[in-house]
């Protein structure tokens, strides 16, 4: 008995389902995968990260979208919905239905046990193919650790680490500022 390959959805298969889903799905190589959802930890970490930096950004050029805002990586076709996306400038999307982000200039995960290990390799390298991307800050909702990856001016990516609650992380293209205090807002860890 033999397999019976499975037929590849195209970008825009994928899109005509995604945009009558109820539940959301990424895709990748003609492939959809379905997205588990959220803990209480996960939803209050994205929310106080999407408000602290809403917050911030009030009044300027920039926007920031959460969960339901998917982007498109254009140089790898992986779709995807990052917890939290900002945009400065114009946003560019990829069709008239203006739901797939196509130059996010900071997007940031909240990790969970199921997505952690692909969301800091195989994702990442994703995210580091597109061009208007600045910063990737990846936060463990299960221990006090938030990584921030941020594009140096040669191409190459500085990786730091945050562990105290007391840590201040410069979100330099946006000109904001995030602490631990308030991404843990509510957490116990």
């Amino acid at each position: 008995m033999s397999a019976v390959p499975r037929r590849r959805l195209t970008e825009q298969e994928y899109l005509a389902i995604e945009r009558g889903a109820e539940a959301k799905s990424e895709f990748y190589n003609g492939e959809m995968f379905a997205m588990a959802g959220a803990s209480r930890e996960h939803n209050l970490i994205t929310g106080n990260i999407a408000r602290v930096l809403g917050n911030q950004l009030q009044g300027g050029k920039c926007e920031v979208y959460s969960s339901d805002m998917r982007v498109k990586v254009s140089p790898t076709g992986l779709y995807t919905y990052p917890d939290v996306v900002v945009v400065c400038g114009r946003p560019e999307f990829e069709d008239e239905e203006l739901d797939t982000l196509l130059n996010p200039t900071l997007l940031v995960e909240v990790l969970s046990e199921s997505t952690q290990r692909h969301d800091r390799s195989l994702k990442l390298l994703h995210y580091r193919q597109i061009p208007s991307l600045r910063e990737v800050v990846l936060v463990d909702q299960y221990h006090r650790l938030v990584e921030h990856s941020r594009r140096r001016r040669d191409g190459n990516w500085l990786l730091e680490d945050f562990t105290e609650m007391d840590a201040a992380i410069s979100l330099k293209s946006i000109k904001c500022t995030l602490r631990l205090t308030e991404i843990y807002e509510r957490i116990e860890l």
